[in-house]
């Protein structure tokens, strides 16, 4: 087992922003959708989504919550 090391505090890039943003508006992305848009690894580590059965991803409330703030 490996431990992954997180820095204390995460920045999103835009396109990490993009994806949720989308993932907000749409509710899901497919599998295939999402390797399309080259899905983050770091938004499902850090909670900001989370996978829905085998071939899908959902937006967390953690992830709508980054979306406020970067509005903000």
């Amino acid at each position: 087992m490996t431990n992954q090391y997180h820095a204390p505090h995460f920045d999103a890039t835009v396109d990490e922003l993009e994806t949720l943003k989308q993932l907000e508006i749409s509710h899901s992305i497919s599998l295939p959708a999402a390797l399309h848009q080259h899905l983050s690894d770091r938004l499902l580590e850090r909670g900001f989504i989370a996978k829905q059965g085998e071939n899908a991803f959902v937006i967390t409330d953690t992830g709508r919550a980054l979306i406020r703030r970067q509005n903000n």
